[in-house]
């Protein structure tokens, strides 16, 4: 079997398979050699005839087996045998067969290394002669191993590299052994280990070795040794190959400090001793400056490894976090947009590290670097990034309290805030995606909190400033809700006039208003500018301002009669100004009137008579108001309901006419239900005759032979004379004044 073990046509997981079993047997010889000694035979002499063993690779195994016997024994000093055997190994250079002699040497001798502690301390040698062997091991195996790489043809490149990965388990287990020995402290690590493993690991120059050995180093020796040796492990780095993934290296080592700098409180101050930010930081910038190929992926992710130690260390630096943004953006200069998709996704996560840890984006927002990194994103993944930040606001609730932090986070969101270089047109856009960003953009707007009324006047007018550059499709987004925030600011200064000289007033406040709805009057938005315009107005009323609350609904009118031509919204936009126009209380008689006239004017005028009809009625509400000091004119209430009953009528003629229709029916209905209404207000113009006279009418027209039947009308008026008929038989004053009307149920 340890003839076969000279083959070099096995691939080397054939060649373990073979290595293992010829193992097994070697242990059983080792028992072998030790009962011959029990009969009578010595060591020494053992140990001499094995070598005379025809094969060189045959008589180092067996010579490597008696010598496990031999130490046992302590015939010998341990550390004389084994400088023999790790010498006389050289013998063996051929790569695969050299590299397992060797494994088998550090297998069997694991447990016979003169450590402290150990049996084979004193004569045996010392911890220096243990840690001598495994380092001299070490070495010849790590030759060996990258031999590997240059021998066979250039073709076969990828299958000795793939051969070499499955091999470098055997040197690396070599460091491990050096972890494991009790005597190797601090002192001697730092000394002696750390500076003759990474001399082999520089001197190699062989890619695959330089990451792997890197990676051992730093996976199999203790964190606090690689904390107190962080100058020298780091030093290293700039030196290995251009083509070493030093950045995972880098990335593992400073991940292992953090996990061990949470593991316990008392290791921070052991990092601060150490300036382990520090060391880190200048190693980042000499790697990269030694490797000037490096791609940008690369360098990129160097910095991430770095933030994410930060953040996890020193989380309270902040200094430390945008020192390292700042190295970044220096990395990223003259490069203009990143192009390469794997350095941008490295980017945003550079960029999400510090929103996920501190989930603040006002601490964020003090990162001076923190806007000139995501200068380097394409438009796309700038938006996505913007989208991420108003997500963070969202999820955390966080208030943005001072203008100046409006304006620096607005110009990190300005992707989506207005038309940036690189941006597609609007055509391009998808519409629902665009509505989406938008409506998150509108969200935001209620986290710009102040309690203090000049500093929320500040922030607003600095929203605007940035809103008004996004144009004409995104201000019917972004607008409303900063005139409503405008409008909350307004109610909080309510009855707090401090003058017109004073920072912030509610005069001020709605001059910012009437600028602001009127650019979104200009979208066009009419129907939304009219909207806003009369909440305005209502809010103007309910701070008693009577020339502001008028301005307003002057522009309202102005918006209705310019820009507001579908039939529909003209319908709604009447409602909405009656309605408005009922609800306030600050105009004087003129202004009333002058507004009511309108009002009243622009509701005949309507298209259709039946929305002419109920917009007419409705504007008989602006006539009788019940607050204190409102207006109550009964003659104008009749006024209104009696010419709503003439358009009535002649919508009745008009559907009898073209095709027999119930319909119009409908408003004779509700117009006895407005006279009812006002017939219990006490309105002396209304009177029971004119109410018996209504039912008669419409009693009258559903007996017609032109008028269709429609269940939803007979309803209504049978709910209608049911309700009188419920007054009548209540028994109290008002069911006196019921007493005069008949209602007689149509045949």
């Amino acid at each position: 079997m340890l003839s076969e073990l000279r083959t070099s046509k096995l691939s080397p997981q054939k060649y373990y398979e073979l290595y293992m079993r010829t193992f097994d047997e070697l242990r059983k010889l080792e028992i072998f050699f030790k009962d011959e000694t029990k009969r009578g035979r010595t060591n020494a002499d053992l140990y001499e005839l094995v070598q005379h063993a025809g094969n060189i690779l045959p008589r180092l195994y067996l010579l490597c087996t008696v010598a496990s016997v031999y130490i046992k024994s302590k015939e010998a000093p341990a550390k004389d045998i084994l400088k023999d055997l790790v010498e006389m190994s050289r013998g063996v250079q051929h790569p695969v067969r050299g590299l397992f002699l060797r494994s088998y040497l550090s297998q069997i001798s694991r447990d016979k290394l003169p450590d402290i502690g150990s049996e084979y301390e004193g004569e045996g040698g010392t911890v220096m002669d243990a840690v001598e062997f495994v380092l001299q091991n070490f070495t010849e195996m790590n030759k060996l191993w990258v031999r590997m790489q240059h021998q066979g043809p250039a073709r076969e490149k990828e299958r000795r590299e793939k051969e070499r990965r499955e091999l470098r388990d055997l040197v690396g287990k070599n460091l491990h052994v050096l972890s494991q020995l009790e005597g190797v402290d601090l002192d001697m690590y730092k000394d002696v280990v750390l500076p003759r493993v990474l001399e082999q690991v520089v001197n190699c120059k062989d890619e695959i070795a330089q990451y792997y050995l890197m990676d051992c180093i730093i996976q199999v020796f203790p964190d606090d040794y690689h904390l107190q040796t962080l100058e020298t492990l780091l030093g290293a780095c700039p030196q290995l190959q251009p083509t070493v993934d030093v950045k995972t290296v880098m990335s593992q080592l400073m991940e292992r400090l953090s996990n061990y700098a949470a593991s316990s409180s008392e290791v921070l101050p052991d990092l601060l001793h150490v300036e382990a930010f520090a060391k880190l930081s200048s190693a980042v910038v000499k790697v990269i400056e030694a490797q000037p190929d490096m791609p940008l992926v690369g360098a990129v992710s160097l910095h991430v490894a770095l933030l994410t130690f930060t953040l996890r260390v020193h989380v309270d630096r902040l200094d430390y976090v945008d020192q390292v943004l700042g190295a970044c953006v220096k990395k990223l200069e003259g490069k203009g947009k990143v192009k390469d998709s794997k350095a941008t996704k490295q980017i945003v996560a550079l960029l999400s590290a510090p929103l996920e840890k501190y989930n603040d984006v006002v601490t964020v927002l003090r990162l001076t670097n923190y806007s000139k990194v995501m200068e380097h994103l394409d438009y796309e993944t700038n938006k996505v990034m913007a989208v991420v930040i108003i997500q963070s606001i969202m999820k955390n609730n966080t208030s943005i309290s001072s203008s100046e932090k409006v304006d620096a986070l607005f110009e990190l969101l300005k992707e989506l805030i207005k038309d940036s270089e690189g941006a597609p047109s609007m055509d391009e856009i998808d519409e629902d995606d665009f509505m989406e960003e938008q409506n998150l953009v509108a969200r935001l707007v209620h986290m710009l909190v102040n309690k203090d009324h000049e500093e929320m006047f500040k922030i607003l007018t600095t929203a605007r400033k940035h809103f008004g550059q996004g144009g004409p499709k995104r201000l019917k987004f972004t607008l409303p809700p900063l005139i409503f925030a405008a409008l909350k600011l307004v109610r909080c200064l309510q009855g707090h006039d401090a003058g017109d000289e004073a920072l912030v007033s509610p005069k001020k406040i709605f001059q910012f208003l009437h600028q602001t709805v009127e650019a979104l009057s200009t979208v066009p938005a009419p129907e939304l500018a009219l909207r806003l315009y009369l909440q305005c107005a209502e809010a103007a009323s309910d701070c008693s301002l009577e020339p502001v609350a008028y301005e307003f609904f002057t522009q309202a009118f102005l918006l209705y009669e310019e820009e507001i031509a579908d039939s529909r919204a003209q319908v709604t936009a009447m409602q909405l100004i009656i309605g408005t126009l009922q609800r306030t209380y600050v105009f004087g008689v003129e202004n009333r009137d002058t507004l009511t006239h309108k009002a009243t004017g622009y509701s005949a005028k309507l298209l259709k008579k039946p929305d002419q009809c109920r917009a007419v009625y409705a504007c008989s509400h602006l006539f009788w108001l019940e607050e204190d000091g409102g207006t109550q004119d009964g003659e104008r209430v009749l006024l209104c309901l009696k010419r709503a009953l003439r358009i009535a009528n002649a919508a009745q003629q008009m559907s009898s006419v073209t095709r027999g229709s119930s319909g119009p029916l409908t408003l004779f209905v509700e117009i006895l239900n407005k006279y009812l209404y006002y017939f219990e207000k006490g309105i002396p113009q209304v009177t029971s005759n004119l109410i018996q006279g209504l039912l008669e009418l419409i009693g009258t027209e559903l007996q017609s032979e032109n008028t269709a039947q429609d269940r939803a009308v007979d309803a209504f008026f049978a709910s209608t004379r049911r309700y009188i008929q419920f007054q009548k038989q209540k028994g109290d004053d008002l069911a006196e004044r019921y007493s005069s009307i008949q209602v007689v149920s149509p045949p």
